[in-house]
């Protein structure tokens, strides 16, 4: 299991500094243009951790190496939708993390009511699509752009105790890391200082 925790608003800064680790292909491939910083900055301001749903997947280091940003639609009215955009650092692909956020969005939309999953992505863009695709999405395109939608099952109690299942495993899982990561911190600052110890008897 890829343990996939949910974001907020604490994570801001990790959001906005993985998204600006992607150079300006992958900018193109997720946002449908070449975002600068200062544009990331601001769809990372604007970023609603009320309404919305934001995924991600952290490394050993607690690098934000995978996001999603599940997005319900402002006027759902009886069928309630939302749209799905993600992005994964180039040294994390190759793993299935991007179908993997895809499978945890899908199953929390479907758990909060959503009857449509949606993806607009650049008609180039394979990898979405694929992902997409293998979900049982059915997709029409529209020159350079396609849009993709997954018809979501109601949701069962399986699905809820899942969700909640994975939760708390990732959030263990984030605990576990940030813990070895201060302990690594720990370690490296007391050689550091027998380091520099031995130096100082050596030239006595």
């Amino acid at each position: 299991m890829v343990p996939i925790r949910s974001l907020g608003e604490n994570h801001r800064g990790r959001i906005a500094r993985h998204l600006k680790a992607l150079d300006a292909h992958d900018r193109y491939y997720r946002f449908g243009f070449a975002a600068n910083d200062a544009q990331i900055d601001r769809y990372v301001n604007g970023l609603d951790f009320e309404r919305d749903e934001i995924f991600g997947i952290y490394n050993r280091n607690l690098v934000l190496i995978a996001v999603a940003h599940l997005a319900y639609a402002p006027d759902t009215g009886a069928n309630p939708s939302a749209e799905f955009g993600v992005s994964v650092l180039p040294q994390a692909r190759g793993r299935h993390y991007g179908a993997r956020l895809f499978e945890r969005a899908a199953m929390h939309a479907r758990n909060v009511g959503v009857s449509k999953l949606y993806v607009h992505v650049l008609s180039e863009n394979t990898a979405m699509l694929k992902i997409a695709s293998h979900a049982g999405a059915m997709f029409v395109r529209d020159g350079a752009e396609t849009e993709g939608y997954l018809t979501l099952a109601p949701a069962t109690l399986n699905s809820h105790l899942t969700e909640l299942v994975n939760e708390q495993l990732a959030q263990v899982n984030y605990q576990f890391k940030a813990q070895a990561r201060q302990m690594r911190h720990t370690i490296s600052s007391l050689q550091s200082a027998w380091r520099g110890s031995d130096r100082a008897e050596k030239s006595e």
